[in-house]
């Protein structure tokens, strides 16, 4: 009787180790070909930058305005790759998208940001037909056109592929991943920009980044 009260303390402690270990915080991850630490000599700011951290970017949104590092400063921001005349996977990324601007709409310290990599046909003008069919505005979602090699080499900076391809639908082939980015300009997370379900993860990893960087 003695032994079987001891396994059964035993087990008790078990599970309520095992059920303290699942109720720890989700802690998200730095991501990113760059993060092995110590600093870098970051030369578009020509200061030094925390390794892991996204360069510098300039770029012009749906009303003409300047999208850059400023514009980031001090923000979470989600971004993704897409053009406004693509038949596959776009539809289903902005739809996603969409999901998280309208969660998030009041929150200040979120935006999102989301580069064409289609300039020669996105102009300024289109991108604006297009935020206003999705019944966005700039202030928390920037749909942003710049040089050509500046988005693709931006596209390759986030580790997102992104190419012109005239066998592709559309004319350009790309992933369909989000990326979720702290107020260090640390990669914290990647995801499926089609899937729902990943999404939803998303969503409840921006909950966490905010809490977090709240404190």
């Amino acid at each position: 009787m003695k032994m079987q009260k001891n396994w059964l303390i035993i087990l008790s402690s078990i599970l309520f180790l095992s059920c303290t270990e699942t109720e720890k915080p989700k802690e998200l991850p730095f991501l990113g070909p760059y993060n092995s630490g110590g600093k870098i000599q970051n030369s578009d700011f020509d200061q030094e930058a925390e390794l892991g951290q996204i360069r510098a970017f300039e770029f012009v949104d749906q009303d003409g305005n300047a999208v850059n590092h400023s514009t980031i400063n001090g923000k979470i921001y989600v971004t993704d790759f897409f053009f406004t005349s693509c038949p596959t996977i776009c539809p289903k990324m902005k739809q996603q998208m969409l999901r998280i601007y309208e969660e998030f709409e009041a929150e200040e310290d979120l935006i999102l940001l989301s580069h064409s990599i289609d300039p020669k046909r996105d102009s300024v003008g289109r991108l604006k037909t297009f935020a206003d069919k999705l019944g966005i505005t700039s202030d928390r979602w920037h749909l942003v056109t710049g040089e050509k090699d500046s988005i693709y080499s931006m596209a390759k900076h986030y580790m997102i592929a992104a190419q012109k391809d005239d066998l592709a639908l559309g004319g350009y082939a790309h992933s369909g991943q989000f990326l979720l980015i702290d107020k260090k300009r640390q990669i914290r997370g990647i995801y499926d920009g089609t899937v729902a379900e990943d999404v939803d993860i998303l969503m409840e990893d921006i909950r966490i980044l905010l809490g977090s960087e709240e404190e």
